[in-house]
């Protein structure tokens, strides 16, 4: 569990972020980024570490194919570091972003024109 201390107005006291509530920000995040998905596996997909420096956010996605992995790289930190910092008074330190693997679109074309040509 993390915690922060955030004292608004001067109140004394304590806010406390389960790290799955971040993990689920991170998630949400995600799921505003075209062209990614999350890679599957339970575990896998995310994993957080709190320091005194920031969050330490290590993801592993899959890219759609005809996507710029650069570019998509950029776009999932930059999310992750805006909705995290906004959502909660966490800093990111670090997002590392592991492109798992590529998925190609469906080859579903031939298969329509070879069921056209049985219908003739």
């Amino acid at each position: 569990m993390a915690s922060i201390k955030y004292n608004p107005n001067g109140q004394k006291g304590r806010i406390t972020y389960n790290s799955d509530i971040v993990s689920g920000i991170v998630a949400l995040s995600l799921q505003e980024t075209e062209g990614i998905e999350l890679v599957p596996a339970k575990g896998k997909g995310i994993k957080l570490c709190f320091e005194k420096e920031g969050v330490f956010v290590d993801i592993s996605v899959i890219a759609h194919y005809g996507y710029n992995v650069p570019e998509l790289a950029f776009r999932i930190q930059q999310t992750i570091k805006q909705m995290v910092e906004s959502m909660t008074k966490y800093k990111i330190a670090k997002v590392d972003v592991h492109v798992q693997s590529v998925v190609f679109p469906a080859a579903e074309a031939p298969a329509a024109e070879a069921q056209e040509e049985d219908k003739k």
